[in-house]
């Protein structure tokens, strides 16, 4: 189909260029992924702090709750023995939250900063790489597209006429103006090979048996 997307060039130099800058650009996001993971499991072990502190609350809250329940049972003492025990259980409650809550703040820090390390460089990749490659996909499918269309020589002709390099035009004729206002077919077929050829688009896209109107 001669209309479909096109990703890589039919030139064989910047065919390559295009697939080496593609590994390249993969290569740079799979490793910016990596470090971003990396970095973010770094930081996600100083949650183990945290964790020490939530345990050691706990243990000292159960203790202290144990202690509180067995003293409150004794006649006539039990509930003046048993305050300072429960008061202590409360402690522990709030230690416990408290290493709760640092687990969770490490966690937002190595998640965000993970996606940071990770992002910049894929963003910075994208830009530098995706935007120029996505620009020539267009073109070249554009190119492409108009090369199938019934006036699609005449068409490429005049996109050559109105882009191409001065020296590349007149290489072809010259007055390669006046040529295409006449409607000359050598010309014109020879703008429009110039077109496919600078698009990255094979020749054999264009239809060498449609005959230019004057």
């Amino acid at each position: 189909m001669s209309g479909g997307l096109q990703l890589y060039s039919a030139r064989r130099a910047q065919r390559h260029r295009q697939i080496a800058a593609d590994v390249v650009a993969l290569v740079l996001i799979g490793a910016s992924v990596a470090a971003g993971i990396a970095v973010g499991a770094l930081i996600g072990t100083l949650a183990a702090l945290g964790r020490g502190i939530e345990s050691a609350g706990s243990g000292f809250q159960n203790t202290m709750a144990d202690a509180a329940g067995t003293l409150g049972g004794i006649p006539l003492i039990g509930a003046g023995a048993s305050s300072p025990f429960a008061s202590a259980s409360s402690a522990g409650q709030t230690l416990a939250e408290a290493g709760r809550q640092q687990q969770e703040f490490v966690g937002n820090v190595a998640l965000g900063t993970g996606l940071v390390v990770a992002a910049l460089p894929i963003a910075l990749v994208l830009l530098v790489w995706l935007r120029p490659r996505l620009a020539f996909v267009r073109r070249a499918s554009l190119v492409r597209g108009l090369s199938a269309s019934p006036a699609g020589t005449e068409l490429l002709a005049l996109r050559a006429l109105v882009g191409q390099p001065p020296r590349e035009l007149v290489a072809l004729a010259a007055d390669p103006v006046a040529a295409w206002r006449r409607g000359d077919p050598a010309t014109i077929r020879s703008l429009a090979a110039l077109e496919l050829q600078s698009s990255g688009v094979p020749g054999r896209f264009l239809r060498l048996d449609e005959a230019p109107t004057a």
